[in-house]
């Protein structure tokens, strides 16, 4: 059952362990990535994309996104991937989290304002890092200042 943001039962990681998984991190399968210029999917992997970072777009809907294939799904990608960020409701990242452990992924985010308890013990369970209700791009820019 997923946790509302008040009821928060789950804990980020510090401050020194964000950073690590941002400055680790060079290749980011984006679930939800849409090709509207306007969504904040789109906002985040073009910043991501201007730091350097490889961002391939997961959308089944999309065929390319910013100049990168799009995937239906992450085990389509068959390549490694370092972290799996995701825009989607709380309530739908389970079955993405799993998708991800069984793809062996390095990480979990959440982006801000999604929170799963679910995806938060099974990611857990998996021994993968997991950050919810955080925005990348804004853990990135702390760093730059």
């Amino acid at each position: 059952m997923d946790q509302t943001l008040e009821s928060k039962s789950w804990e980020n990681p510090g401050p020194d362990e964000i950073k690590r998984i941002i400055l680790d991190s060079k290749v980011i399968a984006m679930i939800g990535l849409s090709s509207k210029e306007s969504r904040p999917s789109n906002r985040v992997a073009r910043y991501l994309m201007k730091q350097g970072y490889r961002v391939i777009p997961v959308n089944p809907r999309e065929v390319e996104i910013l100049g990168e294939k799009s995937y239906p799904d992450i085990a389509s990608i068959g390549e490694a991937i370092d972290i799996v960020d995701i825009f989607r409701k709380g309530e739908d990242t389970p079955p993405i989290v799993k998708e991800a452990i069984e793809s062996k992924v390095g990480g979990i985010w959440l982006q801000k304002g999604i929170v799963s308890e679910e995806s938060y013990r099974l990611a857990s369970e998996a021994g993968l890092p997991i950050l919810m209700d955080i925005c990348m791009l804004e853990e990135h820019e702390k760093l730059r200042s």
